[in-house]
């Protein structure tokens, strides 16, 4: 039963990933047919980035009144209608409004399935969950570029997508009662990671102590900014890049761009097999490393096939980012704040895909789309600089406990 149960939680993962890569490939032909300028899909996905963060924040309130179960339940069922709403929408305030709903939902069941398989499960489980939101993620596009490619009809795209998350809105209510019971019968532990990551990094003796208080949180929070900034405009305007710059076909690029998702999703299935051998703080590392080897392939003058290679090598190496870094919060911060450290994980990661992508669309309307490879160079550089950051501190704290172990000792 258990394993069913995360089953359950992997379509859920699918489920948020679906949407997220939408946006950015139909927008070109979305931007024609409502007459809107390019950074308007910025203000979309700011909007429902916002949506997302509230929810984040209140997601540990949410969570402990009405279960992870029936919060997961009425979020996907929230982003199916959103996703219905922007099939119909007849302008692009009709599109704003449905973008709060598509938010809203994703935001409580990010943070809650995300701490209760980093407080349950071992940490291979935690990169094949989110190997699963690539499925969705990868989907999208693809079904995405079926449609645009025939008839340019972006909105047929839009109604296969919520066709296929209402079809998951079933099989949650259907499952609604086995959420508490597996619960209570749930034995698992936090799991045994490899080398360094198997040890509180760092617990405060004050009961009262704050989360943000605990030293090394904004540090892990600047890393969460700035990896779903690298993340989100990857998605959002990486095939107007292509498009615009690369002069590239809208169907190809969509392509292109589920090829970059398609690297995500690979590597997390892969990064599930490495984790038995290699701890997270590694994986962290090596994948910020092959991200910024991407990204320079994206900025340098290179044929188009270059592109190609930057967009699935960064998508490989961000692959064990996101689930490493939030499989370590109970291990680095301890159980009793995780959930709370987790929303704000969730919070200030979306905060990062509210404004990071709208900043470069603004920028970029006043001047050219291809900016767009050196934000990117930038943001993996400043994830690189808080996560190494956060490691010193860790090294310290590690040298510190072992003296005073030899010191108990002695």
């Amino acid at each position: 039963m258990a394993t069913f149960f995360l089953v359950i939680i992997y379509l859920a993962f699918i489920s948020l990933g679906l949407p997220d890569s939408l946006l950015g490939v139909a927008w070109p032909v979305m931007q024609l047919e409502y007459g809107a300028p390019l950074e308007t899909a910025g203000l979309l996905f700011m909007t429902i980035a916002a949506g997302t963060i509230i929810s984040s924040l209140a997601s540990g309130t949410v969570i402990k009144r009405f279960g992870t179960g029936n919060v997961t339940f009425v979020s996907c069922l929230m982003t199916a209608g959103a996703l219905l709403g922007f099939t119909f929408a007849p302008s692009l305030v009709w599109l704003i409004i449905c973008a709060i709903p598509l938010g809203l939902g994703a935001g409580s069941v990010d943070a809650g399935l995300n701490n209760y398989v980093a407080t349950h499960y071992k940490a291979h489980h935690m990169s094949w969950l989110h190997c699963f939101w690539g499925v969705g993620a990868t989907l999208g596009p693809v079904i995405m570029a079926q449609f645009i490619s025939g008839q340019n009809v972006w909105r047929h795209g839009y109604l296969a997508i919520a066709g296929i998350q209402f079809a998951l809105v079933v099989i949650l209510f259907c499952t609604l009662p086995l959420w508490d019971k597996v619960a209570r019968k749930s034995n698992v532990t936090l799991s045994e990671e490899p080398e360094d990551s198997n040890s509180v990094f760092f617990v405060e003796d004050d009961k009262n102590v704050k989360p943000l208080q605990i030293r090394g949180v904004k540090l892990a929070l600047t890393s969460f900014l700035f990896y779903c900034g690298v993340e989100a405009t990857m998605g959002l305007w990486g095939s107007s890049f292509l498009v615009n710059v690369k002069e590239l076909p809208v169907a190809v690029a969509a392509q292109w761009v589920s090829l970059y998702y398609a690297g995500i999703t690979i590597g997390r299935f892969i990064t599930g097999f490495i984790t038995l051998k290699v701890s997270n703080r590694t994986l962290i590392r090596v994948g910020q490393i092959t991200a910024s080897v991407g990204a320079v392939l994206l900025l340098l003058p290179l044929p188009s096939s270059f592109s190609l290679v930057g967009f699935i090598t960064i998508g490989l190496g961000l692959a064990p980012i996101f689930p490493c870094m939030l499989h370590e919060t109970p291990a680095r911060f301890g159980d009793k704040h995780s959930q709370t450290i987790m929303g704000y994980q969730m919070a200030v990661a979306y905060t990062g895909s509210m404004f990071m992508p709208p900043l470069l669309g603004f920028i970029a309307s006043h001047s050219t789309i291809g900016i767009f490879p050196f934000f990117i160079v930038v943001f993996v550089t400043a994830m690189l600089l808080g996560s190494e950051k956060l490691n010193v501190l860790m090294k310290k704290k590690d040298f510190l406990r072992g003296e005073n172990k030899n010191s108990t000792a002695i």
